[in-house]
Formats: C-alpha cells, structure tokens, sequence
C-alpha cells in the first residue's frame, strides 16, 4: 500500500532546533520523527511511500539513503524551489497515487498509537473522498462535523471566521485535524488550486457534493511534535510504542 509522509515544513516553532537541521530529522525518544513515521506506517502494511522535502532537502535524502530507506520502498517529492503547503505537496505528489488505490497522508509532526490498519479499512468500507483523523482536544481552529461524521465546516475561534461547506442536520462537532488522511485519488481531478494551498481548503471546497468524513482517535497515546513544549512529550510517548523491526537495518 501506498502513503505520503509530509515532512517538508520549515518548523518555524521549533527555532532554533531547526536552524541547521529539518524538523523531520528532530528527535524524539529512541526516534527521529521521520523514522517514527517510516515504521509506523510499515507496520500498517504502507511499504511504498514518498516524502516531500523542502527545508534541509539534502539532509533528509542523505539521512534515508544511509538507513537504507528503513526497508521500504521510498520516492522524493522535491519541493526546493518552493514550499507547496499540504494541499500543493500532495497534488505534486499525485503521480505517484497512478495505480488508482486509497492513499494514506502523514504528517511527520504526529507521535501516537493510532491504528493506521483500521483507518483505512473504515476509509473503504464508507466509500468517502477523504477521510480525516481527528481528536477532542484544545485548539484555536476547529473542523466541523454533522450527520453521519461528514465534514461541513470549519470555524478559527481566535478570529471568529467560520466556514460553512454543508449543511447538517445535527449540530456541528467541533473536533481537531490531527495530520493523517486517507484519500481517494479520484480528489486530484477535483482540485481547481494549483500551487501552494492547504488541503483543509479543498476539503472544505468539496464537501457540499463529495463525502468527506471525519475518523474520531481515541488512543491515549498522542503529541504533536511541532511545538516545542510538546517535543519532549512526543519524546517520551515515543518511548512507549516500539517497532518489532527496528534492529533490521
């Protein structure tokens, strides 16, 4: 199966770790966040992936060849030239998603214990356009989700805009987008954008007419690494969740 690691943001939050090293390549506990999503999505059965790059490209090509790509098959998506956002960097990617299956989407930034083999198989068994994991926790900007799960909505706390795709019959739920996706290939044709843009704005874009739902993750064991206050955290999760392959490279 196939899966895309996004690993080409700047890690402005994470200054000045990632002065001279990609927030990819940060450690956290016994792995890299990088290696961490490698394994955990080889354990799942994603054995053929690609990552985009952006920020310290080199560093993370050299990092893969010397691991020997952690025994799975692995392309580059190089964004040098210009940082894409989620939504340009997976449609640049999107010759490589040509065999027609669901796609996995992974956000380097995520430490957790989710499983990845139960996403997916709730993605084709609810036939939707995408499906996005998301969680109950604090955060300033929200996703919207009514009748059945399915997106409808987005609203930013902070600012007070919210964004109306769909209607629902059920209140909203407000929950947050935790950085892993499953996605049909049947989207690229869709998407209008071109460049840099974020994902979230296509999904919004689509929802009225495409079913696109949300995957709720419960599992205790959860950080987004992004942040510094939340690294070390990440660290220390990482500790708790082990790959049975590790030694193999």
């Amino acid at each position: 199966m196939k899966a895309m690691i996004l690993a080409a943001g700047l890690g402005s939050r994470l200054k000045p770790l990632t002065d001279h090293c990609p927030k990819a390549l940060l450690q956290a506990g016994p792995y890299t966040l990088l290696e961490f999503a490698i394994r955990k999505l080889k354990a799942a059965g994603f054995d053929e992936l690609i990552i985009n790059v952006h920020h310290h490209a080199p560093m993370i090509i050299s990092y893969l060849e010397r691991n020997l790509n952690f025994g799975c098959e692995i392309s580059i998506s190089d964004e040098s030239d210009q940082l894409l956002d989620t939504g340009g960097g997976i449609q640049k990617a999107s010759w490589f998603f040509s065999d027609g299956q669901p796609f996995l989407v992974y956000n380097a930034d995520i430490i957790g214990d989710l499983d990845l083999s139960a996403l997916y198989a709730r993605h084709l068994k609810q036939q939707s356009l995408a499906t996005l994991v998301v969680r109950k926790r604090v955060t300033n900007r929200y996703l919207l989700f009514g009748t059945n799960s399915q997106l409808c909505g987005w609203e930013n706390l902070q600012t007070g805009e919210r964004r109306i795709a769909r209607a629902s019959s059920d209140p909203p739920m407000q929950l947050a987008f935790s950085g892993i996706h499953v996605i049909n290939p049947e989207i690229f044709p869709l998407i209008q954008t071109k460049g840099r843009f974020s994902i979230i704005d296509t999904y919004l874009a689509l929802a009225g007419s495409n079913l696109i739902t949300g995957y709720l993750d419960e599992s205790q064991l959860w950080a987004d690494a992004g942040k510094p206050e939340s690294l070390n955290q990440a660290g220390e999760i990482a500790k708790l969740i082990t790959f049975s392959d590790r030694n193999s490279v």
